[in-house]
């Protein structure tokens, strides 16, 4: 059975993040932990990156990506952009879309790192213990996800999100609605609590649905369960569930604005087409797509700069689906 960073970790007493820089990211750690890491890797068989012998695909200028489901407008903006930079760079990018299909990660995560310099995984669905096997993927970084002793670049949703419940509370609401997300992703926790620290911070009553699959249908089936709650707004956990709550109120007979308001996160292009325009928070895509083919780059080509967390902000963009109750 191949050695494993974990094996290493548990030979040494060591965290398996911590055998993951010593091996791969050498400069983040001191010089008599890496000795220790590399001494018993060799000891113990071990075949990953790090012991300076070159791997069989190195050198290929494909860098992979995975994407839970490219449908989601969530992802094209981060994968144009790390396309455009990966080509400006000299390297070209390998797409996999998991097609919402978690339990597959793992298992093409590695069979795709197989084939490239580098990975980008973007929102993965892993729990937070089954990330630690990712430690052994490197080069790799994560984006929309922070991962304990990894690259990460993270969407920082505390101020998207906060303005959106004051938006509402500023309007006059003083009863709103969350549609959760997948109930395995990272993004959504990271998301719901973000607005239920504002709601409780502006004293706002807040009553919290799903968990909703990033699709419209869901806001379709979402707007009943709004409705007969009767919030007056509601914030969804993607712009695709806030265009099916709209297209439900609109079936209903219901306005999207007086009646129930509405508000999408993402500001993906469809939501700036739709009647009522979407008011929803702005996230990053573009920005977070560069910097993580520059972060697995620096990784693949040794320049360490020991910047491990990259955050980016969020903002809210009103647009007509937000008013002032009826």
């Amino acid at each position: 059975m191949a050695v494993t960073l974990a094996d290493i970790a548990g030979e040494l007493g060591l965290s398996t993040s911590t055998v993951s820089r010593a091996l791969s990211n050498p400069d983040l750690v001191n010089d008599a932990t890496r000795e220790r890491v590399q001494e018993t890797a060799r000891k113990l068989g071990y075949a990953g990156p790090g012991l300076g012998r070159p791997r069989a695909n190195a050198g290929r200028g494909v860098i992979g990506m995975m994407v839970p489901d490219i449908v989601n407008p969530f992802f094209p903006p981060i994968i144009k952009a790390a396309q455009s930079r990966a080509l400006s760079k000299g390297r070209a990018i390998m797409l996999a879309d998991l097609d919402e299909h978690p339990d597959d990660e793992l298992g093409l995560a590695r069979l795709l790192r197989e084939r490239v310099d580098g990975l980008i995984m973007v929102s993965p669905r892993a729990s937070d213990e089954g990330l630690a096997e990712y430690a052994e993927l490197a080069p790799v970084v994560f984006v929309n996800r922070l991962v304990d002793g990894l690259p990460s670049v993270v969407i920082d949703n505390a101020d998207g999100m906060y303005e959106a419940v004051e938006h509402l509370a500023a309007l006059g609401h003083q009863r709103i609605g969350y549609l959760n997300g997948p109930r395995r992703s990272w993004s959504n926790r990271m998301r719901r609590d973000a607005v239920v620290a504002a709601a409780e911070s502006l004293k706002v009553e807040l009553e919290e649905f799903g968990p909703f699959e990033p699709e419209v249908q869901s806001g379709v089936r979402a707007a009943d369960l709004v409705v007969s709650a009767g919030v007056t707004g509601v914030i969804a956990y993607d712009d695709m569930i806030a265009l099916g709550v709209m297209v439900r109120l609109a079936e209903r007979g219901l306005r999207v604005g007086p009646d129930v308001s509405v508000l999408g996160i993402d500001d993906a292009p469809m939501a700036g087409m739709a009647y009522p325009a979407l008011t929803t928070v702005h996230v990053p895509g573009v920005e977070a797509g560069r910097i993580a083919v520059d972060t697995v780059l620096d990784q693949i080509e040794g320049h360490h700069t020991g910047r491990l967390v990259r955050r980016l902000d969020t903002r809210l963009v009103i647009r007509s689906s937000t008013q002032s109750p009826a």
